[in-house]
């Protein structure tokens, strides 16, 4: 399969070493676990919360292989590869087609603001045709909060025309449903083979009802069993309690740092104080903010996952 599966996905936290760099060999534990016992139907490592642009290039180059070396699916995996640099996007989303993971997670070139039509449009033409395969599957990356550079909807209609299946989708992180509807509807969602994501579970059943691939989402990280309890209710009360559950779950995660407070969380089920560390400009949360969301998750259970 070159297509990633449809479902709830991770964007999965990157754990670091004490000297900053990418420890690869814990993500891919973790993400192991997102897979097996996580909830997750697929993770999106080097995204957002992932911290992916605080990550050196060397570790974005390396992570595909050491994927691809754990046997993961590669239908299972979008890998964040967006960067300012074109040069810098290519290099990274060859890495992970070269490792067998075709599906990438492509922000728009995130310094210069309000960039042309055009001109994002040559960014990622450059990289489709430089990268020179038709099992490339791009997934646009709209998140104008942190990159200031919105994607229109006449830009994903003009991608799609011209490359087809290359361009798979788009995650829309604006947090407005109405934004994800908008794509949805431009392109045909799922139906036309097109996959929005949305980024907040609290959209889940709002979006699969109008044509959404699923969510892809930071909170996930440790409410996606909870997600899909909701995603396979039967319509009616079930399907309601249970997403009433996944909207308090998310207004709970978004009271905190996002990255730090899942961070915070994964530390806690691991007994791995490892996970703490953040790259800078990033912290982890004072020690009364994780007392805080200890008590804040304890008070969702036994929705969420256990907090030892």
């Amino acid at each position: 399969m070159t297509k990633a599966i449809r479902g709830i996905y991770a964007a999965a936290v990157s754990p670091f070493h004490a000297d900053g760099s990418l420890d690869h060999e814990r993500l891919v534990s973790y993400c192991q676990h997102l897979l097996r016992d996580g909830g997750c139907d697929g993770v999106a490592p080097t995204g957002t919360t992932g911290e992916g642009t605080s990550i050196a290039m060397a570790d974005r180059l390396a992570l595909p292989g050491q994927f691809a070396a754990a046997g993961f699916a590669a239908e299972r995996v979008i890998f964040g590869t967006g960067a300012p640099s074109a040069r810098d996007c290519q290099a990274l989303t060859l890495a992970c087609v070269e490792a067998g993971f075709t599906n990438v997670l492509v922000l728009p070139p995130y310094y210069y603001k309000s960039p042309s039509d055009d001109g994002l449009f040559a960014y990622y033409a450059d990289l489709i045709e430089r990268v020179g395969r038709d099992d490339l599957r791009i997934y646009l990356y709209h998140f104008p909060q942190m990159s200031q550079v919105p994607l229109s909807t006449e830009l994903v209609l003009r991608l799609r025309k011209a490359y087809g299946p290359v361009i798979a989708g788009l995650k829309d992180s604006s947090g407005d449903f109405e934004q994800s509807r908008a794509f949805i509807e431009a392109t045909g969602g799922v139906a036309e083979d097109f996959d929005v994501y949305p980024s907040s579970e609290a959209f889940l059943w709002q979006g699969l009802d109008i044509g959404s691939a699923g969510i892809i989402s930071g909170s996930t990280n440790i409410f996606a069993n909870l997600v899909q309890t909701a995603r396979h209710a039967p319509e009616g009360p079930a399907r309601d309690s249970a997403m009433e559950q996944v909207r308090l779950a998310r207004a709970t995660a978004g009271k905190y740092p996002l990255m730090a407070a899942m961070k915070t969380a994964e530390s806690w089920r691991s007994g791995d104080k490892a996970w703490l560390r953040m790259a800078p400009p990033l912290r982890p949360l004072a020690e009364e903010v994780a007392e805080a969301l200890r008590a804040d998750l304890a008070a969702l259970q036994p929705a969420a996952e256990p907090v030892s």
